[in-house]
C-alpha cells in the first residue's frame, strides 16, 4: 500500500505585524504607567517644590521632537502605500527618512539631557522621573530606528513581496507618536 506524504504545515500568517502590535501594546502600558507615577510624585512633592529651579527645559528641542515624529508617521505611510503598489524603489527611500527622521529625534532628547543637567538623584523624585521617562522613550525610538534599518535592509535585499514588515514598521511608529506625544505632555508641559 502506498501513502502519500503529508502536506506541508500553512505559514504562519502576521506573525511579525502581530508580535509588533503586543510590543507596542506593552509600550503604551509602561508609558501610561510613568505617566502615573509622575503625576503620583508630582501630587506628593507639591507643586512648588516639584521642579528644581534650575531645570530650565529647552523647548525648542523637544517640539522639534513632537514635530519629527509627525513627519515620521507620514513618510512611514509612505512606505507602505509603495509596498502595496509594489514600487520597492519607494520603499526604500521612505524607509530611510524614517530611519534619520528617528536619529533626529534621538539627537534632540540627547540635548535636551545635555542642555538640562541635572543630577540623577535629586531633592524630590523630579531628576530621577524625569531620566526614568526620557530614558524609556529614548530606548523606545532607539528600537524603531533598529527596525527601520531591518526593513531597509530587507527592501534593499529584494524581499519584494515582504509587505508585512513595512506594515509593522508602521504599526511601531505610529505607538511611538502616541508614546512620544503622552511624553511630550506630561514631562515638558505640565512639567
Amino acid at each position: 500500500m502506498l501513502a502519500l506524504p503529508p502536506a506541508p504545515a500553512p505559514a504562519p500568517k502576521r506573525q511579525i505585524l502581530v508580535t509588533t502590535g503586543l510590543f507596542a501594546t506593552a509600550g503604551l502600558m509602561l508609558v501610561g504607567a510613568m505617566s502615573a507615577l509622575w503625576f503620583r510624585f508630582r501630587n506628593i512633592a507639591g507643586p512648588t517644590n516639584w521642579k528644581p529651579a534650575k531645570a530650565i527645559v529647552p523647548e525648542i528641542a523637544t517640539n522639534t521632537m513632537l514635530i519629527t515624529i509627525g513627519f515620521a508617521c507620514l513618510i512611514v505611510q509612505w512606505a507602505v502605500y509603495a509596498a502595496k503598489r509594489g514600487d520597492f524603489h519607494h520603499v526604500s527611500v521612505a524607509v530611510g527618512i524614517v530611519f534619520l527622521l528617528g536619529l533626529a529625534m534621538l539627537n534632540s532628547q540627547a540635548y535636551v539631557w545635555k542642555k538640562i543637567a541635572l543630577p540623577v538623584k535629586g531633592e524630590t523624585a523630579y531628576n530621577s522621573m524625569f531620566y526614568a521617562i526620557t530614558g524609556t522613550l529614548f530606548v523606545l525610538i532607539l528600537v524603531g530606528v533598529v527596525y527601520a534599518a531591518v526593513a531597509a535592509f530587507r527592501s534593499v535585499g529584494g524581499r519584494t513581496k515582504d509587505r508585512e514588515t513595512i506594515s509593522g514598521l508602521a504599526l511601531y511608529w505610529y505607538f511611538l507618536a502616541a508614546a512620544t506625544s503622552a511624553v511630550w505632555f506630561v514631562v515638558y508641559v505640565t512639567k
